[in-house]
């Protein structure tokens, strides 16, 4: 399988720098994890094994990426250490294929329906506020007209914070007082969306995990709502992880996953951390595919997933 590149080179450039950290975590442990060998046997499987559990790839996903090298060493009887890395990246991608991730799309592709509307969701502090902006912008920038809408109502600041956001952007917001009904906001912004010719809307909601039942309550409300003024409404759920918090983020999706129908994810603050194999485990593990990755704080920093450029940017380089 060749692994071809999609990404213009800044954005490339952009995304080798995002995941350097992670990079030199794995490429150190895969080091060790062949030192003094010459061929692909059971030790320096195990030795591969433990560095992408401890590089938070997540133990499901590893014993799958094992396997598959286990059965190609089978199938083509005598593996040298030099080719494990062309293998890694292509086991990966492929793994990231069947979970239909990163299909390259971008802002600019033409949108399957208008409005086109993309609920998101997400725990306090992952970074939500800021990736939606991030969102309007790059739609924004692709020639399309965003209105966003505040309906993370319990929190006075999630309402300010928006507010300020979409500002900086130039795009409208639709909001109430703090303690509003959530549902009542995104009715208001669809409304809005329709009558003045939207093509994106953006819904911020509440992430209160403490509570699973009156979240999955609460995002049904929204849905049903949304659902009156665009009948096959939201078209998208979209779940914000934050990368650094490695395996916290995959008992975020667990509970998430469980309490609404995430259909998309953006994993974000990947530049700050080591533990970037985050995006091949929880993408493995939900089969929901990864949308969008942050690897910095520009607005260009939020990325369209591509698991081949990922792969690449991970895994490109020489084990010693």
């Amino acid at each position: 399988m060749a692994l071809l590149g999609f990404l213009s080179k800044d954005k490339k450039e952009n995304l080798d720098k995002g995941l350097e950290k992670t990079k030199e975590n794995v490429f150190l442990k895969l080091s060790r994890a062949i030192v003094g060998k010459s061929s692909v046997d059971e030790e320096v499987l195990d030795r591969l094994e433990e560095a992408l559990v401890s590089s938070d790839v997540g133990v499901e996903t590893t014993i799958r990426i094992i396997e598959r090298i286990e059965a190609r060493a089978a199938r083509e009887k005598y593996l040298n250490t030099s080719e494990l890395n062309t293998i890694l990246k292509e086991e990966i991608a492929n793994l990231l294929e069947e979970n239909k991730s990163g299909s390259v799309t971008d802002f600019t592709s033409p949108l399957p329906s208008v409005p086109y509307v993309i609920m998101v969701v997400g725990v306090n502090g992952v970074g939500k506020t800021t990736t939606i902006a991030k969102l309007a912008y790059q739609f924004k920038k692709a020639g399309k007209k965003v209105i966003l809408g505040a309906a993370d109502t319990f929190r006075a600041a999630a309402i300010d914070q928006l507010e300020i956001w979409a500002g900086r952007v130039g795009v409208p917001v639709i909001r109430q007082q703090m303690g509003s009904d959530p549902a009542s906001v995104a009715y208001d912004t669809v409304k809005s969306a329709v009558a003045n010719g939207h093509d994106i809307v953006i819904i911020d909601t509440a992430g209160r995990l403490h509570n699973k039942l009156n979240l999955m309550n609460e995002l049904s409300k929204i849905k049903r709502v949304i659902e009156k003024v665009i009948p096959d409404a939201p078209h998208e759920v979209l779940l914000i992880l934050d990368g650094s918090t490695g395996q916290n983020a995959f008992e975020q999706a667990r509970q998430f996953t469980s309490a609404a129908s995430i259909t998309a994810l953006a994993i974000t603050k990947l530049d700050g951390t080591a533990k970037g194999g985050v995006v091949i485990g929880i993408s493995d593990q939900f089969k929901i595919p990864v949308r969008y990755i942050g690897i910095g704080e520009k607005m260009e920093d939020l990325q369209v997933f591509n698991r081949i450029e990922f792969v690449d940017s991970l895994l490109t380089g020489n084990l010693k």
